[in-house]
């Protein structure tokens, strides 16, 4: 394994990335595969591997072992759970999300992209783009991915014809487009083999373009997020009993977005009530400023009542607070999501009961046409939901924010994830007309 200084850890960029596709077009099989090209495995997982890929008469390692870790995936030979890797280059670090191909485990996907700046997206280069292939493409746009990567694994079983990758990246980066995917790479791999994953192929010489790692390496990041309107989700109030500090009461959380600056005004929401940031302690030390994803404690001038779950903003720049949300959700849950379902809505650190006014639509992956007012969304479906609250949430536009323009929403009897909601956000089809029918009385 290659060794890497301390000093070049530290001056490389993160990327976090996710990847996506159908059960057995070779997921595992990559991801194994750019671990062990890349030599950022270590020799106890490689020998553990080599001894349950020859217990099982195979000459080769099966690389896929690097990431299906749990025993049904090994037994079943697919994954199941989301499984997270961490490696670095000289160049870059990652953190890799491998999600589930299997239709039911198309949740766990939000779970893997909801953080990623990339996703790898794989087809068999045989089957060309399925349904999972679009319904994939569909969660990394509504999620906002800035980058995807079309993978057409699997071409040594294409005999490397570059007509049969032109056809599938035609059609993917179509598909993607209409979607709203900023920007899709197409590059022509076969995992097993290591054709064009960390080095280049010698079997297409017809294609110039950078292998998987390469463009890994060099894709544009943008971690700054300091241009956003400044977030700061209260998790804990923080009131030592000191003698040295005895009035001492400050709001901890991790900056959202933004950044937070000493004598600035800020607003605390829902409240609405005002006051200046009189100090800002980050890891027990004082500071004149924080920025995002930094976990901090602001002190302010005033003492008012704020506790878990308020948000802290610039007063100058404090988004409207609203009981009525209209959002694109992912259903994850094996139950339904129905017109009238009661749910907990949890926004940050901010949960409050709701109920589902409406669902207006729900969309059709294969030609992205919406389906006016189906009653309920199941597992895996993609619709527009109108969610009224109990309580005022400040909410910003997913566009703006994908921390604090997200939420969930959560089964109040068991504590069951059912739907991950983008406020705001939607495809080009226009919302059908209202049903005019539909009852407004509320219970709250």
């Amino acid at each position: 394994m290659s060794t890497i200084t301390t000093e070049e850890l530290s001056a490389t960029t993160l990327l976090r990335f996710a990847t996506a596709g159908s059960v057995d077009d070779g997921k595992s099989t990559l991801v194994g595969r750019l671990l062990h090209d890349s030599k950022s495995v270590l020799t106890d997982q490689l020998e553990a591997v080599e001894r349950v890929s020859a217990s099982r008469g195979q000459e080769a390692p099966d690389l896929a072992l690097l990431t299906d870790g749990l025993r049904a995936e090994r037994e079943q030979g697919i994954t199941i759970d989301v499984a997270y890797r961490y490696f670095a280059t000289p160049r870059r670090r990652f953190i890799l999300a491998d999600t589930p191909g299997h239709v039911q485990y198309t949740r766990n996907m939000v779970t893997g992209a909801s953080t990623a700046e990339l996703t790898v997206i794989l087809v068999d280069a045989r089957n060309g783009v399925v349904e999972q292939t679009r319904r994939h493409a569909a969660i990394a746009a509504l999620l906002r991915v800035p980058h995807a990567v079309l993978a057409v694994n699997k071409m040594d079983l294409v005999g490397y014809d570059e007509k049969v990758f032109a056809a599938i990246a035609e059609e993917f980066t179509a598909y993607a487009t209409e979607l709203g995917v900023p920007e899709v790479t197409a590059i022509p791999i076969s995992a097993l083999v290591g054709d064009n994953v960390v080095d280049a192929s010698a079997n297409m010489d017809w294609y110039g373009g950078p292998t998987v790692l390469e463009h890994l390496e060099t894709v544009p990041v943008a971690h700054d997020l300091s241009h956003c309107h400044a977030r700061l989700p209260v998790q804990y109030v923080i009131r030592p009993q000191s003698a040295d500090h005895p009035d001492y009461r400050g709001y901890a959380g991790q900056i959202a977005a933004g950044s937070f600056h000493v004598g600035e005004a800020v607003t605390v929401l829902p409240s609405g009530r005002t006051s200046k940031i009189s100090g800002i302690d980050l890891l027990g030390e004082p500071v004149d400023v924080a920025w995002t994803t930094q976990s901090v404690t602001l002190l302010l001038e005033d003492d008012i009542d704020i506790s878990r779950g308020d948000l802290i903003v610039p007063t100058k720049d404090a988004p409207p607070t609203t009981q009525d949300i209209e959002a694109t959700v992912c259903h994850v849950a094996d139950a339904p999501l129905t017109v009238g379902h009661r749910v907990l809505l949890k926004h940050g650190t901010r949960t409050v009961k709701a109920i589902v006014k409406d669902i207006p639509s729900r969309l059709t992956l294969d030609d992205l046409s919406l389906h006016p007012h189906p009653g309920q969304l199941v597992a895996n479906d993609i619709g527009r939901v109108k969610i009224r609250t109990a309580e005022p949430l400040p909410v910003d536009s997913y566009a703006d924010s994908r921390r604090t323009g997200s939420f969930i929403l959560i089964d109040p009897n068991d504590g069951t994830t059912l739907t991950a909601g983008m406020v705001g956000e939607s495809f080009a089809a226009p919302d059908p007309v209202k049903d005019e029918s539909e009852d407004d009385g509320w219970d709250f």
